[in-house]
């Protein structure tokens, strides 16, 4: 099918993010992951521009009403059609439930606060579009909307990390860092890393927008989705776990068990919540810990909220190997904290680490202490813009 390059003035932006695609070394052929949104329909525009064999694909997620499922599709088949590329649609329904929805009830359902999006990254979108991609197109790469950068091993231009990072490609943060997504791909795989394409990691959200504005894209001025997938579909965080697990009541309590008051699911409250508790006390409280084995909410002054230490398992180091010995670092506890300095400290594995195949494990001790450290939740390192590896939070204190 013939590609169609857009006419008009490009700005300035979007006209070196075409430069740097027609300049990337290799082949330049691609199947470009459509969500329905403006960054990935204004990726496929781009690589289209820069003359890029292109071909778009949409994983099917979800049945019915939803900004990543039915609208979705609709609008990812229309932008192929508008730049005269072919469409694909394959179907990861399964995959996404047993991954992704299975993940969130059964940590929920522990007590912990899961982070979907770095293991739907890995499990459902990355590695498996570039496997079909592979297979049915014989194409090597794919590209993403994502707002980050990759500095690959070829190129020889590593930035320094504080650890051996020779031969490895290296994740870095988006030019943008109101939408850096870096945060999120902590757990690919370094082969994964290597044939992957991020057109919009040097531009601004801003630029996208207008860029897209000039090109026509029917997706231009679509709203962005503000919440996590499954809530857009289902309404609602709440809504969606409340489909999936009964009504577990329990207690609140203080850190020496005095009841202040009840709860109707552990799933319903985070670490670092203050509103919606329903508890009067003499001076705000927060949510400090939720106790899966008793069903119970443990809250505290914010005073008593602080962890100077966590326990981080599973890592994945990415952009350099495994340090032998104690390095300093900025961690990022949650998508939206500031990166904090800390030590992190390499710890043995154990027999479960192992048996999973993902032996890394770390302590991290903070210069500062921490509010709303959250197990489940995953802490990831950096080196200045370098995304050094991250995993995820097993315990705080």
């Amino acid at each position: 099918m013939p590609q169609r390059q857009p006419a008009g003035s490009a700005t300035l932006a979007g006209a070196a993010a075409v430069e740097r695609l027609r300049a990337w070394p290799g082949g330049h052929r691609v199947a470009v992951g459509l969500s329905g949104g403006v960054d990935s329909s204004l990726t496929a525009a781009l690589l289209v521009a820069a003359g890029w064999q292109v071909e778009g694909l949409t994983l099917w997620l979800m049945s019915g009403k939803g900004a990543c499922c039915a609208e979705g599709l609709v609008d990812a088949a229309g932008i192929c059609e508008q730049l005269g590329v072919p469409h694909h649609v394959v179907d990861s329904r399964e995959r996404f439930r047993a991954e992704i929805v299975n993940f969130l009830v059964e940590g929920y359902a522990a007590g912990v606060t899961p982070l979907p999006c770095s293991r739907c990254n890995r499990e459902v979108k990355f590695g498996p579009m570039l496997a079909w991609a592979k297979a049915e197109l014989g194409f090597e790469r794919i590209a993403t909307g994502h707002y980050a950068r990759v500095r690959h091993a070829e190129a020889g231009e590593s930035l320094p990390v504080p650890g051996d990072a020779s031969g490895r490609h290296q994740l870095l943060r988006g030019l943008d860092a109101n939408k850096d997504q870096s945060y999120f791909l902590y757990d690919l795989p370094q082969e994964s890393l290597g044939r992957l394409v991020f057109p919009l990691g040097e531009l601004t959200k801003a630029d996208t927008r207008a860029e897209a504005s000039r090109l026509g894209l029917r997706t231009a001025q679509k709203p962005e989705s503000q919440d996590l997938c499954l809530a857009d579909h289902h309404g609602s965080m709440k809504a969606f776990l409340d489909a999936y697990l009964a009504p577990r009541p329990g207690q609140i309590v203080l850190a020496d068990g005095t009841v202040v008051g009840q709860h109707d699911g552990l799933e319903h409250f985070t670490i670092g919540q203050r509103k919606g508790l329903g508890v009067a006390w003499s001076e705000p409280l927060h949510v400090v810990r939720l106790d899966g084995a008793l069903n119970r909410v443990v809250v505290a002054p914010r005073s008593q909220a602080a962890r100077q230490h966590c326990e981080v398992g599973a890592v994945n180091w990415l952009s350099m190997a495994a340090p032998t010995a104690a390095i300093e670092v900025l961690a990022q506890v949650r998508y939206r904290s500031q990166p904090e300095l800390a030590l992190l400290t390499p710890l043995p594995a154990s027999p479960a680490d192992q048996a999973a195949g993902r032996p890394h494990r770390c302590r991290l001790e903070f210069a500062e202490p921490q509010f709303s450290i959250t197990p489940g939740q995953a802490a990831v390192f950096y080196a200045g813009d370098v995304l050094l590896g991250g995993g995820l939070i097993s315990s705080a204190a």
